[in-house]
């Protein structure tokens, strides 16, 4: 302590200037992945509003963390179903649209070299009636008559 009873220059408002204390980050104390100080001075910068909260950052840091997480599960499924290491563009349209909820959010989104969902039309498809009848044939009685009029 000075002479005056104040505490030193440049000690922080630690009285004696003890010893000072490693930095946490936002995104530790909040336990996420994601970066809060970074995705606040996004939405400072954005203009977003006028004035940004303590808490947006860390919530929107949250949502987006989650979002991510459910993604990359959803398509590394996806590339262990196609005996695939490494995930893809393809993966990630297979597992964005196979899911009911992801497929809303994101469906008017175009993922390069993501392909198309396997789909063919019912109607162009072989009638499997008809394909019934053709195996049926052979055995029907009309392939015998025409066979005994033959002889």
């Amino acid at each position: 302590m000075d002479a005056g009873g104040k505490a030193k220059k440049g000690a922080g408002g630690r009285k004696g200037g003890g010893p000072k204390k490693k930095p946490v980050s936002r995104s530790v104390k909040a336990g996420l992945q994601f970066p809060v100080g970074r995705i606040g001075r996004f939405l400072k910068k954005g203009r977003y509003s006028q004035r940004v909260g303590t808490g947006a950052p860390v919530y929107l840091a949250a949502v987006l963390e989650y979002l991510a997480a459910e993604v990359l599960e959803l398509a590394g499924n996806a590339a262990r179903d196609n005996k695939k290491n490494r995930i893809i563009p393809r993966h990630v349209l297979l597992a964005v649209r196979n899911d009911e909820e992801l497929g809303k959010l994101l469906a008017g989104v175009t993922i390069a070299h993501g392909g198309v969902l396997p789909n063919i039309n019912p109607v162009l498809l072989p009638k499997k009636s008809a394909a019934a009848k053709e195996a049926k044939e052979p055995k029907s009685p009309t392939k015998k008559t025409k066979a005994a009029k033959k002889d």
